[in-house]
């Protein structure tokens, strides 16, 4: 019998979901140095300025800073560079077909280490107007409220 694969999380886009309204999930595949994987198993990554652009030769991660290794020495990567995502060819084209509708784009949620391999979760989403999340943290604080009260 085949043994589950361990899922821990690296980092966490937090500020994703508040920002925007999720419409769908995909896990893909990141194209990594050996020295990224190794700052990524002792968890230095940033998302919060992330975004994933959609291009005819596949998708891109824009704008994820993966800190340097300090063991790599001359062999280390550059923190801020584009990195390829692995999809399936019938993923990007829905990827490209919803993103060329106003108002969508496709940001990281999370970066996490499934056994062996680093997986990202991109989501298409929808931004937010402010009074959407002004509902949004009033239905929340209702919540905790009626939990306390009970």
């Amino acid at each position: 019998m085949a043994k589950p694969d361990v899922i821990r999380d690296i980092v966490r886009n937090r500020k994703a979901r508040h920002h925007y309204l999720i419409l769908d999930t995909f896990e893909a595949g990141i194209a990594l140095q050996g020295s990224e994987v190794k700052s990524l198993r002792m968890g230095n990554a940033n998302l919060q300025e992330a975004h994933v652009a959609v291009r005819a030769d596949g998708a891109w991660l824009h704008g994820c800073h993966i800190a340097h290794y300090a063991e790599a020495n001359q062999f280390n990567h550059n923190p801020t560079r584009v990195r390829r995502l692995l999809l399936h060819r019938h993923e990007l084209s829905k990827l490209r077909k919803s993103t060329s509708q106003k108002g969508t784009t496709i940001v990281p949620l999370r970066i996490y280490m499934k056994g062996s391999w680093v997986k990202v979760e991109i989501a298409l989403a929808k931004g937010k107007k402010l009074h959407d999340k002004r509902h949004t943290l009033k239905a929340k604080q209702s919540k905790r409220d009626m939990g306390r009260s009970r």
